[in-house]
């Protein structure tokens, strides 16, 4: 079976915490070995993981998080335009 990328973000929490279904494991490493996307997108909630265990304090530049939503909508859009 296929998954797309909105059931593989659904997993990222799982397939990092190791939680996942052996099935599901299967289905969404077989995703990431072809999705750049999914890939950037487990790499970079692994790397927020790791900020974020981290005892220090970065400031984000002013507008950083608008930017970083307005973003991150527009690229859902292009890639699942079925998500709103």
């Amino acid at each position: 079976m296929v998954i797309d990328c909105k059931h593989v973000w659904e997993h990222i929490s799982g397939y990092l915490d190791g939680t996942l279904a052996p099935e599901q494991l299967e289905q969404v490493q077989k995703h990431l070995e072809h999705c750049e996307i999914c890939s950037a997108i487990l790499d970079s909630t692994r790397n927020i993981l790791i900020l974020t265990a981290d005892d220090r304090v970065f400031e984000l530049p002013l507008g950083f998080s608008e930017r970083l939503h307005a973003r991150l909508d527009d690229e859902i859009k292009r890639i699942s335009p079925e998500v709103t």
